[in-house]
């Protein structure tokens, strides 16, 4: 495996690097007193989002994500790994690069598997950065780690489907451009039980939709993005809306969450690098009892123990990212697995010790790690639990071990 960047690769991520010490870093301290400035109605999106999405647009930063060559870069994930790390230092560039979830999964879904008059329709605008989208899977009434649990129900009426349940953590829902769903639910109670569930276009206006909620993280609202809290009585969507066709909602789940997965875990890195950044600077900035809090034994352990677990972490997201792009998801299934367990976990421990190191700031807004920390817990959940992931890896585990059960078995 070699993981060295080609040229294109080193040529992409000098630009992005550069945009963002140009444009991203300056601007965070303006989205957030535009934020502020907003008052109870934060469900507003800030100018200075949409001022640089204008100028990555312009210097052609945008899209970077897809790998259709005509749509987007077609760069593989090897290859996007490094961006997206980049990108993860701070919370809102993704989405100024049009390179933010859940857009980045909806946009591949509807590419690899919607119909023209679909891609016309919502695929366009999403690449183009005029409206953004959101994902309607888990369930608050079901255990959704496990998908075959979800109720909502997906029913065939003429022309139409009707749409009845409720879902949340549909993050996106509470931006005011969020204009189309994609919703996840069952069509056939009947059959096979990986085969009852389809996926279906909704459009945010249309009649049944109801935002009960917005669901805090922590305490953070997230807005402008959002988690809601959604119900759907009686929604009417035409036929065409279906994606794939009926039964076909496990398929493209498997076609949407293993590049999702992957994304995460690449920005991911980002936020850890970041994190560990702003420790080290605190650190050396700081004096107690007499020197520098670097130069405390503690802190260099902390700070070694941070770097060696961000270059392994790393490794095993390229290793994971190069099998994707060589022999497909479904072989690198345990690669997936083990970066979206260890990434996480690895961020947070270096996040919380940046916390620790900035006393009394660190668990307040000052220096972004409390939502930092806020996040990163919140992904050993999302796109699967530790859990689940814990779980592919050790049934592969014991799978290279199978002759041992059928000899405990005939004894």
């Amino acid at each position: 495996m070699d993981f060295e960047h080609n040229q294109r690769t080193k040529d992409l991520l000098a630009r992005v690097e550069d945009f963002m010490d140009k444009h991203i870093y300056p601007a965070e301290p303006v989205f957030a007193e535009q934020m502020e400035a907003f008052g109870d109605n934060r469900w507003q999106v800030p100018q200075i989002i949409e001022d640089l999405k204008e100028k990555a647009k312009a210097e052609g930063l945008w899209n970077m994500f897809l790998p259709d060559s005509e749509l987007g870069f077609g760069l593989s994930n090897l290859e996007y790994a490094p961006l997206a790390e980049v990108m993860g230092r701070s919370g809102f560039a993704s989405e100024v690069f049009n390179c933010s979830a859940p857009d980045t999964g909806n946009m591949e879904v509807i590419e690899r598997y919607g119909t023209p008059a679909q891609k016309q329709q919502w695929l366009e605008p999403l690449l183009n950065g005029e409206i953004r989208s959101a994902f309607a899977m888990t369930e608050p009434a079901v255990a959704s780690s496990d998908a075959t649990n979800i109720e909502t129900e997906i029913k065939r009426d003429g022309d139409e489907y009707v749409i009845n349940g409720r879902k949340w953590w549909t993050s996106g829902i509470g931006d005011p451009r969020c204009k189309i769903l994609i919703l996840m639910g069952k069509t056939d109670t009947s059959a096979e039980r990986h085969a009852q569930q389809s996926q279906i276009l909704v459009p945010v206006d249309t009649p049944g939709i109801t935002v009960e909620r917005m669901l805090p993280v922590f305490g953070f609202d997230d807005a402008p993005h959002g988690h809601g809290e959604v119900s759907f009585k009686d929604v009417r969507v035409p036929a065409e809306n279906i994606i794939l066709g009926e039964g076909r909602g496990f398929e493209i789940a498997q076609g949407r969450l293993g590049p999702g997965r992957i994304h995460h875990c690449m920005r991911t890195i980002g936020v850890a690098e970041r994190a560990l950044e702003k420790m080290c600077q605190r650190l050396l900035s700081r004096v107690a009892f007499g020197k520098t809090v670097s130069e405390h034994s503690v802190w260099e352990q902390r700070v070694a123990e941070a770097r060696t677990n961000i270059e392994m972490c790393r490794l095993l997201c390229l290793k994971a990212a190069d099998m994707m792009d060589k022999v497909g998801n479904k072989i690198a299934r345990a690669e997936i697995a083990m970066i979206k367990v260890a990434a996480p976990k690895m961020a947070l421990q270096i996040i919380d010790d940046a916390i620790q190191a900035h006393g009394g700031g660190g668990v307040t807004t000052d220096f972004g790690l409390a939502k930092a920390y806020s996040g990163m817990r919140t992904l050993r959940i999302a796109d699967g639990p530790d859990e689940v992931h814990n779980r592919t890896i050790a049934r592969l585990e014991y799978g290279k071990h199978a002759q041992f059960k059928k000899r405990a078995a005939a004894e």
